[in-house]
């Protein structure tokens, strides 16, 4: 397949060369990846956009940066599932190649955008409970509302800035440099600075808990030792730690599903991808989706917050759904008096 050495750059920057990048060859390959995606991203989309019904229907969690971050990260999985799905289907599954470089383009730096933002949301997740442990006193003060919404400002605009940059021109046919092996018309060396850009935000968010977790552990010994009465200020602490303890389980979620990705990222820069590892990469990519899928259902288990307004949420539809069902009843027995009378 000489035709499909997308090193050889200049020559090859044409929508013609993206049949090669279309590496799933049976019916059932396809198949496979159009239900993984049906399934992951429909799930997503309904089970993220329940937690930002049930954190902005709240007015005692919509006023807590703690859950401003939660669905800021809501949002971005919503909007990766949905650009993501489409244009991940649409190419794979239906080979679909009538569009311009600038709108692949376009679409790429939609997914980057939407997935930087949701690990950045988890950044500023981190950073929060960082300051709630370390700071307890000075917490409010520090974490304003005001504050919050500033630092998604800045997150989400970083993001699109960094996300748009292939199409303003970093890319191997405007540069006529180095193409990747994953995807069409982008740089190598812009995809380098991605997941440098990718490891420094996981960096950050380890070692906030990291020492999130060291904090609370100390606190669990302290409390042994001296055997403390349970107030106020414990109960706040022990909350504290409820919610650094989901969002690690959040964060072990996002590496394991992230970590395939990645590591086959950062081989194809160094070394040439065989069709097969290609076709792996293309079924790994799903995984990013059962992440943003996996992630309101940890918040829903572990958030007594979120679970109880579910609850409230899932009573509430119950009872409608009895009145109904007994009003056309009601409405026969009225009938059926009014006749008799």
């Amino acid at each position: 397949m000489d035709i499909c050495k997308i090193h050889e750059n200049a020559s090859k920057c044409s929508v013609n060369t993206m049949e090669c990048f279309m590496v799933l060859s049976t019916q059932a390959q396809k198949i496979s990846i159009a239900m993984l995606c049906g399934l992951f991203g429909t799930l997503c989309i309904f089970e993220n956009s329940l937690v930002l019904y049930l954190i902005f229907s709240s007015p005692r969690t919509r006023r807590k940066p703690s859950y401003l971050f939660i669905s800021s990260l809501a949002l971005a999985d919503i909007l990766a599932s949905i650009i993501f799905v489409c244009s991940f289907v649409n190419f794979h599954v239906f080979n679909e190649t009538d569009f311009s470089k600038e709108t692949f383009l376009l679409q790429l730096g939609g997914v980057n955008t939407s997935f930087s933002a949701s690990l950045s949301s988890l950044l500023l997740t981190a950073l929060d409970r960082y300051i709630s442990i370390s700071r307890p006193s000075k917490y409010k003060l520090l974490m304003t509302g005001k504050r919050a919404w500033i630092a998604l400002g800045v997150v989400w605009v970083t993001c699109m800035t960094i996300a748009s940059l292939p199409l303003l021109g970093w890319n191997c046919c405007t540069l006529d440099s180095t193409c990747s092996e994953l995807f069409p018309f982008v740089d190598d060396n812009y995809l380098s600075s991605w997941i440098c850009f990718t490891m420094v935000l996981l960096g950050c968010i380890v070692y906030a808990y990291a020492h999130v977790l060291w904090r609370a552990h100390q606190h669990v010994a302290y409390m042994e030792k001296h055997q403390v009465q349970v107030g106020k200020q414990n109960t706040r602490m022990r909350m504290d730690v409820m919610l650094a303890k989901t969002l690690v389980m959040v964060l072990t979620v996002l590496v394991l599903c992230w970590s395939p990705v990645l590591v086959l990222m950062i081989y194809s820069i160094f070394a040439r991808l065989s069709n097969r590892l290609r076709k792996v990469f293309a079924f790994c990519s799903t995984l990013c989706l059962l992440n943003s899928m996996v992630n309101p259902i940890i918040y829903a288990l572990r958030s007594k917050e979120l679970y109880s307004s579910l609850r409230m949420v899932f009573s509430r539809f119950r009872r409608q759904l009895k009145a109904s069902e007994e009003s056309p009843e009601a409405e026969s027995t009225h009938k059926s008096s009014m006749i008799e009378t």
